[in-house]
């Protein structure tokens, strides 16, 4: 197949990779209008990111395995194809309970093009073209989880939560089209599937499911006073125990770890790691600053959030091009100081912060990111035989998107920490015998005068609520604070890795 059809079915591929990662989030800000739309409780509604997340981080790794037992063709038109007929489905599921079946379906199917989208780039493309190709790749994976609360926003604004899936539908149809065209790259082998470790795909799938499970309830359900949590986390580590040593004395286990005795790779993925936390946790950090502290609606969260996506939409070509002549080291350290630093300028957050406050760090961090992804992935799968890429991207995939996980789980754990510390701090303030205070607890008493039974009782609820609003905002600095000490703690790392050419 001509070398020029190939790369038409990359561009297909890219695009498969973007609807699977945007419809992370997708449903982000429109959570509320699908719970009316379903009749859904509170506890199960947030099943529908849920469910999709656990099938995800699921299948990333196994598609090393299917590459090799279809072939990249077939595997990615399964893939492409399960992932629209599943948004399909979502579109018009009747019930909570249908909707969240339907959504694991959908993550499970999409997962797989992540990972192979990125094996193909490796395998199609000369390396001295690899940055912009891979400044494609990085653009995609980190706009579409920052722009995905955006667009989810205005189609439900402008249309119904239904269409957030039904949009899938006819880019899905192009896409598994183009991709069984044009993506004849290679040869599966069929017996492969007579040597496949089902035992071990069993011990993965409850490790990963369960884990996964573990980060997103956790941080709701209090941890371990949860009884649930409890029982997952045991069966999580005893399927973790079981997992590593099935694939570590078997001849042909269902992921091949051996990716992680090159040191490059290693380090790239856990640096992957780190850069998933960034990924997602301040995707998720930021609109519960706006939400919880300004009271903005999702429309406005999503307009201020766009930022970063213009960031690094208008970045990444200048990354893509500079990694093609520079030592990736040097990009990846200005990268992690970039996130690093643009993280902490929002350390000195005020309950009156909004758009401006925002603007300059999110470029920052947009530029940072851009220049992590790009040079990390090339350096973690660059030195690796191209026999070897497929599955170890599904690794780097994985640790990439579990960073993102265990990230999300310690932001709300931080955060419920923090608020209360700040809370129990600044409540002493609220001394009767200050000026201040009784001056303002007379103004509120006024202002319920004749409108409820106790307005001395009100009014101290009202100072209590302004007190907490500050504890919040206190949290949220220190969250901004930390995050960004990680990503700088994390840049001496770089100076461990191999060179690679660039």
């Amino acid at each position: 197949m001509p070398p020029w059809i190939q790369r038409w079915g990359f561009i297909a591929a890219v695009f498969g990779m973007f609807m699977a990662i945007l419809d992370i989030q997708i449903v982000a800000s429109s959570l509320n209008e699908i719970q009316a739309g379903v009749s859904a409780s509170d506890d199960e509604i947030s099943w529908v990111q849920t469910s999709y997340l656990i099938a995800e981080i699921v299948m990333i790794p196994l598609s090393g395995m299917l590459t090799r037992i279809l072939s990249t063709r077939i595997a990615f038109v399964i893939s492409s194809a399960g992932f629209t007929l599943a948004s399909l489905g979502c579109a018009l599921a009747g019930s909570i309970e249908q909707l969240i079946v339907l959504r694991a379906i959908q993550g499970f199917m999409g997962g797989a093009m992540i990972p192979i989208t990125q094996a193909i780039s490796f395998s199609i493309f000369p390396r001295r073209v690899m940055g912009s190709v891979q400044a494609v790749i990085g653009m995609v994976v980190t706009m579409a989880p920052s722009i995905g609360p955006t667009v989810g926003g205005y189609i439900t604004e402008f249309a119904s939560w239904h269409w957030l899936f039904l949009a899938n539908l006819i880019p899905g149809i192009i896409v598994t089209w183009a991709a069984w065209k044009c993506l004849d790259i290679d040869k599966g082998d069929r017996e492969a599937a007579r040597r496949l470790d089902i035992f071990g795909l069993t011990l993965l799938a409850i490790f990963l499911g369960s884990l996964e499970f573990v980060l997103e309830e956790g941080p709701g359900d209090d941890w371990f006073a949860s009884s649930l949590i409890l029982t997952m986390t045991m069966i999580c580590a005893a399927a973790c125990i079981g997992f590593f040593y099935r694939t570590l004395t078997v001849d042909h286990p269902i992921v091949d770890l051996r990716a992680f005795a090159n040191r490059n790779f290693a380090l790239g993925a856990g640096l992957g790691f780190v850069i998933g936390i960034a990924l997602y946790g301040l995707v998720y950090i930021m609109p519960l600053f706006f939400g919880y502290v300004r009271g903005y609606s999702s429309l406005q969260i999503g307009e201020v959030m766009f930022v970063t996506g213009v960031a690094m939409f208008f970045s990444a070509p200048l990354a893509g091009k500079l990694s093609n002549h520079v030592d990736l080291r040097g990009l990846l350290f200005v990268g992690l100081a970039l996130v690093g630093i643009g993280t902490v300028m929002n350390a000195n957050l005020t309950s009156e912060s909004g758009f401006w406050q925002f603007f300059w760090p999110q470029v920052v961090r947009g530029v940072g990111l851009i220049m992590c992804l790009i040079p990390a992935s090339r350096i973690a799968l660059g030195t690796l035989p191209l026999h070897e890429v497929g599955n170890a991207s599904g690794l780097f995939n994985v640790m990439r998107n579990l960073g993102g996980a265990v990230g999300l789980a310690l932001l709300d754990t931080v955060r419920d920490i923090q608020v209360d510390y700040h809370w129990n701090q600044l409540i002493p303030a609220l001394d009767t015998g200050r000026a201040v205070v009784i001056e303002e607890l007379a103004r509120y008493q006024t202002l319920f005068e004749g409108h409820v039974a106790d307005p001395y009782r009100s009014a101290v609820a009202m100072l209590g609520q302004r007190v907490y609003l500050q504890a919040e905002v206190l949290a949220f600095n220190d969250i901004f604070l930390w995050l960004g000490l990680i990503y700088l703690g994390c840049v001496p790392l770089v100076l461990l890795l191999k060179r690679i050419d660039a």
